[in-house]
């Protein structure tokens, strides 16, 4: 039995070592036509709350506060078996198909210019509107279908969207409505294309050959294009590591960013809540194995070229749980199906944070991630149709992270911590925690107490300078399991935490926070 005992963590910073400035694109989520996320979820024309595109107003709010960028769209295992023409054009005329990966029908309602619209929209700010949490930069990554299409079919879909006009494909955009080209700049080069559950599913050989055609082909029409090949769907995957190098060895001088995907749940952990807490652990290492892949192939080809990682899929995912289980028979393909619809606890939202500090560690070499997903879906808001929408306890770190870190520079802090022990990874840090200074030369500390039972009494060093201010803010319930739902909304928050303090010398701020918790520190 662990000890009650409280843990000690130190944290010293220096302006002089930096990891890397922050991303937008770390903050980065992910809507895919799978369960409600896109139907009732962004969209739902006879909401009280839908605006003249049918787009939920108040979802749009949400997503703004989340401070939520780049938009990785329309899947996920769903592209692999997608036709882009279907969701372009009138939508009386657009076609209904099977989604084999979902078991679903969808009904082609949503498509690629609904998307734009959708972000141009979120983009929008009216008069009235609180700017604080107001992102500038709404952006959206493709995802081309190399499951059961190839490169003509990702060609055809770059030259839609991409080139101005004077082709036949520039002019069905324009002819259906979109004048000006939509500028898409990320592409996926189809999705967990290593998974045997994937449509089309190719060993590395054949893929790492086909992605480098489509990869030539894209920049043939956009020089401008940024490229992410897929890497492992999990650090789990018995091809993980072979996988990376032949694709990359195909591929590494025409793409950008090479994919990482991984979710976390106690089930992971045969239950364990102890190991599940230090899922960070397992991330932290997957980043740093795809990153010496990445050098390896680097220095064999002698290339001036940088590919990095794009986390494109991260979260807390219970699949063993009914809730993940897709329908099932010839005769039964619903359409917008609830599916994926975890309810996230104050546990799951400390998980959370501690992934979203590994990944904001790494920013090095992680220089785009999304959160999968968005709306209903595995995801940080909920909504009900015809109703409300509410935040998730996931909610809570994403959002103040994207607030506190943007346009910052990530501190190459040093971490000294009373050591847990876990079943899956032995002893690890039992405070985790990442340093962003801000553009205003502010800090701001986010940290993770993975213990189930001690609290963390943490100092946190700071430089030479004249400090004003410390106040910290921490999400934690003596109930673990306690979530947010639609009858109570706000069960599980942030709250002020009155123990930051800081030193008398106006250099030391120090912060006890609970078990199992959450906590930013801003220090002016």
């Amino acid at each position: 039995m662990m000890s009650t005992s409280p843990l000690h963590a130190r944290i010293i910073i220096d302006d002089d070592f930096e990891v890397a400035d922050v991303p937008d694109r770390i903050f980065g989520s992910f809507v895919e036509h799978l369960g409600r996320c896109v139907y009732e979820g962004i969209y739902e024309p006879d909401h009280p709350r839908a605006d003249e595109n049918g787009f939920r107003t108040d979802v749009i709010e949400l997503v703004r506060e989340l401070g939520a960028t780049t938009i990785r769209y329309p899947g996920g295992n769903f592209v692999s078996g997608y036709r882009w023409e279907d969701g372009v054009g009138p939508r009386e005329s657009r076609p209904h198909r099977i989604d084999t990966a979902w078991h679903s029908t969808e009904t082609n309602e949503f498509g690629l210019h609904e998307m734009v619209q959708w972000l141009k929209t979120v983009g929008e700010l009216g008069e009235g509107v609180d700017r604080s949490h107001h992102s500038q930069s709404y952006e959206l990554m493709e995802a081309v279908n190399l499951g059961t299409r190839g490169l003509q079919e990702a060609l055809d879909l770059v030259e839609y969207a991409n080139v101005p006009s004077g082709t036949a494909l520039s002019e069905a955009r324009r002819a259906n409505g979109a004048q000006e080209p939509f500028g898409i700049r990320m592409w996926c080069l189809g999705n967990e294309m290593d998974g045997p559950w994937q449509l089309g599913h190719k060993s590395a050989e054949d893929y790492g050959t086909l992605a480098a055609d489509v990869a030539r082909g894209i920049r043939q029409i956009d020089p401008r294009a940024e490229l992410i090949v897929c890497g492992s769907s999990g650090h789990n995957m018995d091809t993980f590591g072979a996988w990376e190098e032949t694709v990359l060895s195909h591929t590494y001088d025409l793409v950008d960013f090479i994919s990482c995907h991984a979710y976390y749940e106690p089930a992971r952990y045969d239950g364990d809540m102890q190991s599940f807490l230090a899922s960070g652990v397992d991330m932290d290492g997957f980043i740093k194995e795809v990153a010496h892949i990445i050098a390896s192939v680097k220095a064999q080809k002698k290339s001036d070229h940088r590919v990095f990682i794009s986390f494109d899929e991260w979260n807390v995912w219970y699949q063993s749980q009914e809730k993940s289980k897709v329908p099932e028979g010839i005769d039964n393909w619903p359409v917008a199906p609830h599916l994926l619809e975890d309810v996230y606890s104050a546990l799951d939202a400390v998980v959370f944070g501690d992934l979203l500090i590994t990944l904001l560690k790494n920013c090095d070499v992680v220089r785009s991630a999304s959160l999968a997903q968005l709306v209903n879906v595995i995801a940080p808001i909920m909504t009900i149709k015809g109703g409300d929408a509410w935040r998730q306890t996931t909610f809570y770190p994403f959002a103040q992270a994207a607030h506190e870190a943007k346009g910052g520079v990530v501190l190459e802090a040093k971490l000294v911590s009373d050591s847990i022990e876990t079943p899956a990874y032995g002893a690890v840090d039992g405070v985790n925690s990442v340093v962003v200074k801000e553009a205003d030369g502010s800090y701001a500390v986010l940290l993770v107490n993975r213990s189930m039972d001690s609290e963390a009494r943490v100092t946190i060093s700071l430089p030479q300078g004249v400090y004003t201010q410390a106040c910290a803010l921490t999400l934690h319930s003596d109930d673990y399991m306690a979530a947010n739902t639609y009858d109570n909304q706000l069960h599980v928050v942030p709250q002020d935490n009155s123990s930051a303090e800081l030193g008398s010398e106006s250099h030391e701020v120090s912060v006890t926070i609970p078990a199992v918790s959450w906590t930013v520190v801003h220090v002016k």
